[in-house]
């Protein structure tokens, strides 16, 4: 059956494999997901069938089954009434109802293989269908995180080349100037104030000896 071979194909298919040899991954998976979604539904479609055809060949081999019987009930008739005759055609036909009941019989035994055959091939089917949803979840949370990565490292790359242009380098430079003038104007003004109070010191000493030396020459007023 050309269903079933089709199925077999998608089963033996090997995810993990086609994952790493297709260029494009999820759009891989996205296609195998579609083609099994697509078989899942004619598996179904198949199996409602094949249990439809099922009961109906039951019934044509229970039908033939009776005919049979009503047949071989009509020949002991025939030959309670001495009718051999009657009773022959009678059990011809009952015979025929027989082969055409062991006939059905035949096919409701093969359709049964057939049903579940399918009804296994839908349950693994199903199964492959799970197992590649969740691989393709996985893969796109993994290109999420390496896209996440990605653009992490391209920041830390564009602060790096930032740290390292002349732009960076000019404004650090102006920078260290700009707080070693402000040393440089801290320093003068202590050292103004230093030599301010210096001069304050002598003059009071030079006022004391001028004093003093006024003092021994009595022109002190």
């Amino acid at each position: 059956m050309a269903l079933l071979e089709r199925v077999a194909t998608l089963l033996r298919a090997n995810l993990n494999d086609l994952i790493d040899r297709a260029e494009h991954p999820e759009k891989m998976l996205k296609q195998v997901i579609l083609d099994m979604e697509n078989q899942l539904m004619q598996v179904k479609t198949q199996v409602a069938i094949a249990i439809a055809d099922h009961h109906l060949l039951m019934g044509k081999r229970d039908e033939n089954l009776a005919k049979e019987q009503e047949f071989m009930k009509k020949a002991e008739l025939a030959l309670d009434k001495r009718q051999e005759d009657l009773a022959r055609a009678a059990l011809e036909r009952a015979l025929s109802f027989q082969q055409m009941a062991a006939s059905f019989e035949q096919q409701v035994a093969d359709q049964n293989v057939q049903v579940e055959n399918l009804k296994s091939a839908l349950g693994k089917l199903d199964q492959k269908l799970i197992e590649a949803r969740t691989k393709a979840e996985m893969l796109a949370a993994e290109h999420r995180r390496a896209r996440a990565v990605s653009k992490a490292n391209g920041a830390h790359m564009a602060i790096t080349d930032a740290s390292n242009s002349g732009a960076f380098e000019r404004m650090r430079d102006k920078v260290q100037r700009a707080s070693a003038a402000g040393r440089a104007g801290t320093e003068m003004l202590e050292e103004n104030k230093d030599d301010r109070l210096e001069t304050l010191q002598k003059d009071d000493q030079v006022d004391r000896l001028l004093a003093e030396l006024k003092a021994r020459k009595g022109l002190a007023k």
